[in-house]
């Protein structure tokens, strides 16, 4: 089985989990809105199912699609939804990075759009139990 996603008007719509020929079909819709993704492709590389490591294997459309997804016909690849209008998309990737780098120093951070820089974010402990 393989995943594909419909896409309409370059957004995607829908993913599903079907075989080549049911899509043909057209049970679907028209099998020209239907387009393979592969769910262990993230930023043009290909992943493991298992380990979650690189595993050389071919790259399908840049990214897994999701809803709301962009398919770009000319590039063959999906991306996401812009996620701040500060942003910039990787055209190697197909991913959407920050201006400012995410600190690599174990504590978890947002980003902060209005300052276009990342707050750490504090998590609450635990009330000890008794």
């Amino acid at each position: 089985m393989s995943h594909f996603a419909r896409v309409q008007n370059g957004i995607v719509t829908q993913v599903i989990v079907a075989e080549q020929d049911v899509i043909n079909t057209g049970l679907f819709g028209p099998a020209s809105e239907w387009i393979q993704t592969s769910y262990n492709t993230r930023g043009g590389v290909h992943y493991d199912p298992v380990t979650n490591k690189p595993d050389g294997g071919i790259a399908l459309r840049g990214n897994f699609a999701g809803l709301g997804y962009t398919y770009n016909a000319s590039q063959d690849v999906f991306y996401a939804p812009q996620p701040f209008p500060s942003w910039v998309l990787n055209n190697k990737t197909w991913m959407w990075e920050a201006p400012v780098a995410m600190p690599t120093d174990g504590k978890i951070y947002a980003w902060n759009e209005a300052t276009k820089s990342w707050d750490v974010i504090e998590l609450a402990s635990k009330p000890a139990q008794s």
